[in-house]
């Protein structure tokens, strides 16, 4: 059961989110809706409940974790189906272990706003519907007050939901959980001659989808480990994430990895290091390893194409040609040896010109120290783009679609969190409503889509929340 908040007050809603679940936003203003949604009242038809899990740790074995703040309501039927509902950070669960089941209020507006703007970009997440605050004193770092994010999703099981069970040796727990996952989620395989192996498969699929959609918006998790991975290759569990800036392929966003394990480009591997504990857990019910190696043989594949289809569109080329690789490559290395901003580069990049020059190409061209090089590659691209007779108009409106003019940086979560810890909500507010358009232009928000600021630099985020 959640244990009750002094005090809670409403601070945001979304209504994308409400409107997944049949909700009015207007309605989660009020009293009642605040009281359930931080766990102060439980729902007439709610029972609650926290979910066992296990996992690897930062590739490490970790044994039992759990819902150790997060508490399920149950589910509600919105005009996309079922959405189970979730309050994180309502208090202590079986799970909690150490941890004392709350939520701070800096981590928990983060959560809020990147599953969000996640949702707007296009990439699979768990949603945000609510974030309530309470002026309770929770001991972190520092004394920080407390939060409750509500959340939803079709389903909060995870990859460590099935390893718990196999390293537990409990087959017939084990096939309980599989059974029920494809059953109301992958319906499809219920006849298939092996629907594990086909289980296995999908979610690997959706899994390296998933990581393609971070990667081309240079979005990091953060902590990726096993009981951080969705079934349904959601974006799950917004802990120390962050969004590229300075483009580092081995740029660490969690300042707890001190290894680099989660780094930008260790994301895909690990995805699919990830897959393969699935695959572990799932073995006792597909049969043999060749049958999982099977299925988890299409990771590579469908990231590449997922990428590749990406990457494409973000330049705005409408087919596949021989060289393109080529192109790809010499486009990261350029970003790469010069740290250009990643969301501006991709952005002003629609701009380019097919005849333009130097002054037309400015704006992008300056955010390169070596503009020879980036001249140098401007060149292949405009003979690529000649290729097939691209047209600026179109190609720019194109690749306005697809690359954002705004993301979460971690300076415009920073200013907002420590607005809203003085009892001001607006820029809370502000931001969600500017990330749920992440392509329009937006001309009165520009400085929202700027260079980060020289202190933002120094803004660090860890798994302390």
């Amino acid at each position: 059961m959640p244990t009750p908040l002094p005090s809670p007050s409403f601070i945001a809603a979304s209504a994308p989110a409400a409107a997944l679940a049949g909700l009015d936003p207007a309605d989660l203003t009020r009293d009642d809706f605040v009281e359930v949604f931080s766990g102060n009242k439980v729902a007439v038809r709610s029972q609650p409940l926290s979910a066992v899990y296990s996992g690897h740790q930062f590739g490490v074995w970790a044994g039992q974790l759990g819902d150790g703040r997060a508490i399920v309501l149950g589910d509600l039927d919105g005009p996309e189906g079922r959405m189970e509902v979730q309050l994180k950070g309502a208090g202590l669960t079986p799970y909690s272990r150490m941890g004392d089941g709350r939520a701070v209020l800096r981590s928990s507006i983060r959560e809020f706003l990147c599953s969000e703007a996640m949702a707007a970009l296009g990439i699979p997440t768990t949603r945000a519907l609510m974030l309530t605050g309470s002026p309770q004193r929770v001991m972190r770092e520092n004394v920080e007050t407390a939060a409750v994010v509500t959340r939803m999703a079709p389903t909060f099981i995870r990859f460590g939901s099935f390893e718990h069970w196999h390293y537990r040796n409990k087959p017939d727990e084990l096939k309980t959980l599989a059974d029920h996952v494809i059953r109301n989620w992958y319906p499809e395989f219920l006849d298939a001659a092996n629907p594990y192996k086909e289980l296995l498969a999908e979610v690997t699929r959706r899994t390296a989808h998933t990581i393609a959609g971070w990667q081309a918006v240079g979005f990091m998790h953060g902590v990726m480990n096993t009981d951080n991975m969705s079934i349904l290759g959601l974006t799950l569990d917004y802990g120390p994430f962050g969004f590229m800036e300075a483009f580092d392929a081995k740029h660490i966003c969690n300042h707890t990895d001190q290894g680099g394990r989660y780094s930008y480009a260790n994301q895909v591997p690990v995805g699919h290091w990830n897959c393969y504990a699935l695959g572990n857990a799932l073995l006792p019910l597909i049969g043999t390893p060749e049958e999982a190696e099977e299925a988890l043989d299409v990771y590579r594949p469908a990231f590449g194409a997922r990428l590749d289809e990406l990457l494409h569109a973000k330049l705005g080329l409408l087919d596949a040609r021989p060289g393109d690789e080529a192109l790809f490559d010499g486009m990261f290395t350029l970003l790469q040896a010069n740290h250009a901003d990643f969301t501006l580069f991709f952005r002003r990049l629609g701009d380019l010109q097919v005849d333009g020059d130097v002054a037309s190409d400015a704006p992008l061209r300056d955010l390169f120290l070596d503009r020879a090089a980036f001249d140098a590659w401007a060149v292949q691209y405009r003979e690529r783009l000649r290729q097939e007779g691209s047209a600026d108009a179109a190609r720019r409106a194109a690749m306005h679609r697809v690359n954002p003019k705004y993301v979460l940086r971690n300076y415009l979560a920073q200013n907002a969190i420590e607005q809203a810890q003085h009892g001001d909500y607006a820029e809370v507010h502000k931001l969600l409503a500017i990330l749920e358009r992440p392509f329009d232009e937006q001309p009165e928000h520009d400085a929202y889509a700027a260079l980060p600021p020289d202190w933002a630099a120094h803004l660090e985020v860890s798994c302390s929340s």
